[in-house]
Parts: C-alpha cells; sequence; structure tokens
C-alpha cells in the first residue's frame, strides 16, 4: 500500500510555486503507466494561473488550500479548499486568488496488467 502526505506536498510545491518566475509548481502523485488515473497536485502563487487551454477529457479539480477560479468563456467557478469540481468539456483557465493548491484527477487510457 502507498501513501502521500498531500499536506507535505501542498507545502513543498507552494516554496516552489513562490520563487517561480511561473509563480507555479507541480507534481504527479499517483498516475503512471500501471494506473488509469492520474492524480498532479498544481500549486499556484497568488495572483498566477494556468492560461486557456483544452479540457483533458473525463477530468476533476479539488482545491486543496486557497482558493482559486475555474474560468470558461461562459461561466466561472470560485472554489475553496475542500471543494470538488468536475472540468468542463471546454476551453477553460484557472487563477489562484491566494496562494493556492489544487489536485487535478485525469481519466486515463485502461490499466496495463
Amino acid at each position: 500500500m502507498r501513501s502521500v502526505s498531500l499536506p507535505a506536498v501542498v507545502d513543498e510545491l507552494l516554496s516552489e510555486a513562490r520563487t517561480a518566475s511561473s509563480g507555479r509548481s507541480a507534481r504527479t502523485v499517483r498516475g503512471h503507466a500501471e494506473h488509469r488515473l492520474r492524480h498532479t497536485v498544481i500549486a499556484l502563487a497568488a495572483g498566477n494561473g494556468l492560461s486557456d487551454h483544452e479540457s483533458p477529457g473525463e477530468a476533476t479539480l479539488q482545491v486543496l488550500r486557497g482558493t482559486v477560479r475555474l474560468t470558461t468563456p461562459d461561466a466561472e467557478w470560485r472554489g475553496t479548499a475542500g471543494d470538488l469540481v468536475d472540468i468542463p468539456h471546454v476551453r477553460h483557465g484557472l487563477t489562484a486568488d491566494e496562494d493556492s493548491a489544487v489536485m487535478l484527477t485525469v481519466g486515463l487510457g485502461p490499466a496495463v496488467t
């Protein structure tokens, strides 16, 4: 059995994001060839984000710390720690209103056995 301390990962990634020129840092904590889901923790320093990009397919976003905004051409969703949202299947962006961390979960193909 493998476990990951998400609070420890968030602390480390936020420290990196605060000093990175992009204002962000990320790490895949689970989801390699033998998995059907990929979990990536993304840390964003306040005011930074991910510019508009295409949907990765079936995916969710869970806010682990802080406050973020997920925007599409037609809507905006504001999430705080503990919130979970399905990522829409349209072009979207993500912005951190304060130092924040999210976990992106993306469905992959069938597991390799």
